[in-house]
This record gives structure tokens, C-alpha cells and sequence, in this order.
């Protein structure tokens, strides 16, 4: 893989409790990385925003555009993609991930999972969303799920899912 076939992602630190994961942007960079290497989508010449929030930041986007008022882990927002190329250099544009520190930490801790380990779990599930996966039924989450735990495994990350009866 060259650097040319991975998706330009952009970090945004949007609060200040990320401070404490001062690795928190490479941890995305090399989720995202894996996560492109392994799927049969075209990224190289597309771009990603990944904001890094707090529950109060996530539950404000969860209310606006899903109607659920509460924190959740990582919302995606796949881009709308034109109908033809569009002209220039522009890079495509994705969509935008968002994660939240608190519920992210949280369920890091209450599952003993490593915090690193957590965060590449909800970017490479975040970036699947914006290239068309999703878990709507048990067979799409099958396939989500599986691909998960590929990518997770080049990142020698062991399966999210082991002990984990529910969909995320």
C-alpha cells in the first residue's frame, strides 16, 4: 500500500479531555491506514474528517441527526457523492467521524480492553460506514464484524467481539 491509496484524514481535537490521549491522532491515522489497505473501495484519493468530542458534543449530534438524545461511542456521516467527478485536484470527500472521549474510556475500562485497542476499534468501524457498511440486519453485521476483526488483527488487536454478545 502506498501512500497514495489511503484516504487524507484529518483530525480535529473539538475537547480538551482528549489531552489526556496525546496519541489519540496517530491511533486514527493508523486505524484508518489498516482499515484502507483491506477493503475493496477506491480511498486514495478521498479525505476524512475525524473529530474527536466529548458526550456532550456526540449526544448533541446524536439528537440532531438521529433523534436519540444521549452520548453514543462514534457516529459516521458518509458524504453525499456527486453524480460526476468533480473537476481539479479536489480530494472526494468521505464523510466525517466523530467519537467521544467519555463513553469511548468508559467502555474501554468496563470491557478491560486497552484504550488504544477501543479507539482504532471505533475508527475502523466509523471509516466502514462511510465506504457503505453498515449492521442493520445480522448478516450485513456479520460481514461488518468480520471485516472488523480482519483489520483489527494486522493492527494486532485482538476481537472486539469475543466477549460481546450485542451489535455495536
Amino acid at each position: 500500500m502506498t501512500p497514495a491509496d489511503i484516504p487524507a484524514t484529518e483530525v480535529l481535537v473539538t475537547a480538551d479531555c482528549w489531552a489526556r490521549e496525546s496519541s489519540a491522532e496517530s491511533i486514527i491515522h493508523r486505524a484508518i491506514e489498516a482499515a484502507a489497505s483491506m477493503v475493496d473501495a477506491e480511498t486514495g484519493d478521498a479525505e476524512i474528517a475525524v473529530m474527536l468530542t466529548d458526550d456532550a458534543g456526540i449526544r448533541t449530534l446524536n439528537k440532531n441527526w438521529r433523534g436519540i438524545d444521549k452520548p453514543t461511542n462514534v457516529l459516521s456521516f458518509p458524504a453525499l457523492q456527486p453524480e460526476r467527478a468533480p473537476s481539479g485536484d479536489a480530494p472526494r470527500m468521505l464523510g466525517d467521524i466523530a467519537i467521544a472521549y467519555e463513553t469511548t474510556r468508559s467502555e474501554a475500562d468496563t470491557e478491560h480492553k486497552p484504550f488504544d485497542h477501543h479507539l482504532s476499534h471505533l475508527a475502523v468501524h466509523g471509516f466502514l460506514h462511510l465506504i457503505g457498511y453498515d449492521h442493520e440486519n445480522d448478516d450485513d453485521a456479520e460481514v461488518m464484524e468480520d471485516l472488523e476483526r480482519d483489520i483489527l488483527a494486522q493492527l494486532g488487536i485482538p476481537d472486539p467481539y469475543a466477549h460481546d454478545d450485542q451489535v455495536n
